[in-house]
């Protein structure tokens, strides 16, 4: 049977607002696991079985700009840090939106800066950036998701090649520091970029894998397969929203994708709805959509 996979932020927000709908289907869940790839968990639900999953970077710069030149491809996402007495932290809002121009003016301007480094900034359509290297990086790193409001030591890449991606990071804070895109933020009262979190590091792909469900939402590897983006009739699909539950955006979020899915779980069209944020998964199933003595509570409960 399709499954229908939702993911969205759970970022600790100090005033969280409720989301009815959401808390009624969490509540009458069939079960619950934990997640420590939340991506290769929604992959599973729209690729043939023994499908690899690519890496964000090259999946998200393949779909954009078709094969490049390169080794090696990672998102550059800018940030902003706390520098504390004995350590530095990734704000809790410290992922940070460019505007198109000044991602265009990064990216030109680091390739100025770094000509003849072996590695160069793509701008992308949506105002990302994204670093690509000559030599490959065996490297490990993490989603800057994972470390919003943490200690950055632990979640910096690791591996082989990690000197080499630290020192690159340290070397951007330092670019940074005075940038004259960064005086213009703080002058219009936009929040400074600290520095560029490389992660979703891998080899640069000559094609995308084939997928056989759909895709929707605001995820960088999940928008690489735009061509089968909104729900289809007789496949599995995944929804990665940016919105958290109770906002403005999440209405719009449960207008357009859960209620549908809902209806189609109810009439047997899917078999399976799974809710998916920070490290844990719920599924339900039809039979679990009909519980309807279970009682609900706060969202970010079952996710605590």
């Amino acid at each position: 049977m399709f499954t229908h996979y939702f993911r969205f932020y759970c970022r600790g927000a100090v005033s969280r607002r409720r989301a009815a709908l959401l808390e009624r289907l969490l509540a009458r869940a069939d079960s619950s696991t934990p997640v420590t790839d939340w991506r290769a968990d929604a992959f599973r639900v729209i690729a043939p079985r023994h499908t690899s999953m690519p890496e964000v970077g090259a999946a998200a710069v393949h779909a954009q700009f078709g094969a490049v030149s390169g080794a090696t491809v990672s998102v550059a996402t800018p940030v902003h840090y706390l520098v504390e007495m004995s350590n530095v932290r990734l704000a809790g809002d410290g992922i940070l939106s460019l505007g198109q121009g000044e991602a265009d003016t990064l990216a030109a301007e680091f390739n100025r800066v770094w000509q003849g480094a072996g590695m160069r900034l793509l701008a992308g359509s949506r105002a990302e950036l994204f670093c690509i290297t000559d030599q490959p990086l065996p490297v490990s790193t993490h989603d800057p998701e994972d470390v919003l409001g943490q200690h950055i030591e632990t979640y910096l890449p690791s591996g082989e090649s990690a000197p080499r991606l630290r020192r690159l990071m340290s070397e951007i804070e330092m670019w940074l520091f005075e940038h004259a895109v960064n005086r213009t933020r703080v002058a219009a009262g936009a929040t400074a970029i600290s520095g560029l979190w490389l992660w979703g590091v891998g080899p640069a792909l000559q094609s995308l894998p084939q997928v056989t469900g759909w895709t929707a939402g605001d995820d960088l590897l999940f928008n690489a397969f735009a061509a089968r983006r909104g729900p289809q009739r007789g496949s599995s699909g995944v929804v990665a929203s940016a919105a958290e539950p109770g906002t403005d955006e999440w209405q719009e979020v449960e207008s357009r994708w859960l209620d549908g899915s809902l209806a189609d779980l109810r009439a047997g069209r899917i078999g399976r709805l799974d809710l998916s944020a920070g490290k844990r998964c719920f599924s339900l199933s039809r039979v679990g959509a009909h519980r309807f003595w279970r009682r609900s509570r706060p969202w970010w409960e079952f996710f605590a």
